[in-house]
């Protein structure tokens, strides 16, 4: 699929590896709408969410790279607020073509301290969330006569990690999801793709995974991240947001791939 004049929706797309995705796309003459939640405070979550500010901050970026561009403000978790993101990316850039389920968040630690708080708020936004848009996505890209979905999931969602228990029952699901759609939607020509994001140096894993990896390694917080990518990745190096925007423009243009769950993860997954 040749993407320069497409439209795609990206959720989660403030900072991180939604930017990274955001962008990567805006290089290859995609017009985007960048949706996030627009609250950086969440009982259940132990780190702060992106601000309006950083969404603001994709914007222009995207509009830096010659592409025109919306910032959203919706909860991925609520049906209404899911048609509405639609419906807004439909009115004001004229249509749908791809969609970009990267809204995603994570609680680590001891599974014996996870609350029900917790556990509800990973999957509603990682498995609900990723449900609720793409129903809501679907009559725009039937109309189209196809599209293409990425979901993002994570290396969590192919072998499960000590202390991080339940996002990686959050991710395993979104793999399946991944799989079932691409069986489902085929027939319309709506190719549905995962990809697996490895080691990356967000505001999820320092503040959402660090401490409790800190404590398994025996290392500061501060160098969990670099002490457990060296002794993890084959190639030895981090992954970054860009690497993950490369795999999501792959998957945007190709035509023949659907269902696969696509590790960028230096090798720490290999499966």
């Amino acid at each position: 699929m040749k993407l320069a004049g497409k439209v795609a929706l990206v959720t989660g797309a403030a900072r991180g590896i939604g930017r990274g995705i955001a962008l990567a796309l805006a290089g290859e003459g995609v017009h985007v709408a960048a949706a996030d939640l627009g609250a950086p405070d969440d009982d259940a979550i132990g780190y702060r969410l992106a601000r309006p500010a950083d969404l603001e901050e994709t914007v222009r970026g995207l509009e830096g790279r010659g592409v025109r561009a919306l910032g959203i403000v919706g909860d991925v978790t609520q049906a209404a607020d899911a048609r509405r993101m639609v419906a807004e990316t439909v009115a004001g850039l004229g249509r749908l073509d791809i969609v970009v389920n990267n809204a995603g968040v994570l609680v680590g630690g001891p599974f014996e301290q996870l609350t029900e708080a917790q556990l509800d708020r990973m999957i509603a936004v990682n498995v609900k969330g990723v449900v609720l848009v793409t129903q809501a996505a679907l009559p725009e890209l039937r109309a189209r006569g196809g599209g293409a979905i990425v979901n993002i999931a994570s290396i969590s969602g192919k072998t499960g990690r000590a202390f991080t228990a339940a996002y990686a029952a959050s991710k395993f699901a979104v793999v399946g999801l991944t799989q079932a759609l691409a069986q489902e939607f085929g027939p319309a020509n709506i190719r549905v793709n995962a990809v697996c994001p490895g080691l990356l140096r967000t505001t999820m894993w320092t503040d959402g995974v660090a401490p409790a990896r800190a404590a398994s390694l025996g290392v500061p917080v501060n160098e969990a991240f670099d002490a457990f990518v060296r002794q993890t990745t084959p190639l030895g190096r981090e992954q970054t947001p860009e690497d993950i925007g490369e795999a999501v423009v792959y998957l945007c243009r190709a035509e023949n791939v659907t269902g696969i769950a696509l590790n960028v993860a230096g090798g720490v997954e290999m499966h």
